[in-house]
């Protein structure tokens, strides 16, 4: 879960802070309000204060309130209910390097997400073509690693449009050099498969140091395989380039 205080102009908050319900009704009041609430534990409180200022156009409360209602957090989950709020930060024009960036490149991955699934028992189909524009917005406009990364694996497959292994290599790259273990291990398996050995046990391995709990089983699969192929001194040397890269990160 993306921590609210990272994002934008919340960067201004104390977390510490108790912030008084304003007597004001300004959206960005009601914003402190209600992130002051939430931190408070006071959650359907929040939810109020962040719907005020979500109506009243408030970017941050409408991505706070679609990662609550995502992940269950104060209301009950409802995947579409996430889906409107998302949907309606991606409408904004949002600049890059503007305080409010990080909210909308994140909005614009979950959108993406979404789509390419489709959400069970609401209007939302699946629509890959959708999720893969949506997903190089956010990975050519604002630099997420994780839409360059779902880029890649849809370039790899042709998921929602042209197979393309340069396109995926591309892509797979720049998140990867933004230490991305999924994208280092995907890239590095690609890298395997194509005769470049010691640079794709690189990878793997690498990615294996920072995977996330979600991703080890798979990417420790995928590691011992092409370990398993190869010579011992390309094992060794792989291994010290890893060493390398966990240091000074890719070259």
């Amino acid at each position: 879960m993306l921590v609210i205080g990272g994002f934008g102009s919340a960067e201004a908050l104390d977390q510490d802070t108790v912030v008084k319900k304003p007597e004001s009704s300004s959206p960005w009041a009601m914003f402190r309000f209600g992130f002051s609430a939430y931190k408070r534990g006071q959650k359907q409180e929040a939810v109020e204060a962040y719907r005020y200022a979500a109506d009243k156009g408030q970017v941050g409360a409408s991505w706070k309130l679609a990662r609550m209602y995502a992940e269950g957090d104060g209301v009950p989950r409802d995947d579409y209910e996430a889906f409107k709020f998302f949907s309606a930060v991606v409408q904004q024009e949002i600049r890059p390097g503007s305080g409010d960036e990080a909210y909308v490149s994140d909005a614009l991955v979950a959108v993406g997400n979404y789509l390419r699934t489709g959400i069970p028992g609401s209007p939302v189909q699946a629509n890959p073509a959708a999720a893969h524009d949506y997903f190089l917005r956010a990975a050519a406009t604002y630099r997420n690693a994780d839409a360059q990364y779902e880029l890649g694996r849809m370039f790899l497959t042709g998921e929602g449009g042209t197979r393309s292994i340069q396109q995926a290599a591309r892509w797979l790259q720049l998140a990867a050099e933004k230490q991305h273990a999924a994208a280092q291990a995907t890239l590095g398996n690609l890298l395997f498969q194509s005769g470049k050995v010691v640079r794709g046990l690189a990878l793997m391995t690498t990615a294996l140091d920072r995977a996330k709990p979600s991703d080890i089983g798979w990417i420790r699969d995928m590691h011992e395989q092409a370990f398993a192929l190869a010579g011992e001194s390309d094992r060794r040397t792989a291994i010290a380039l890893a060493e390398g890269y966990l240091v000074n990160g890719l070259e």
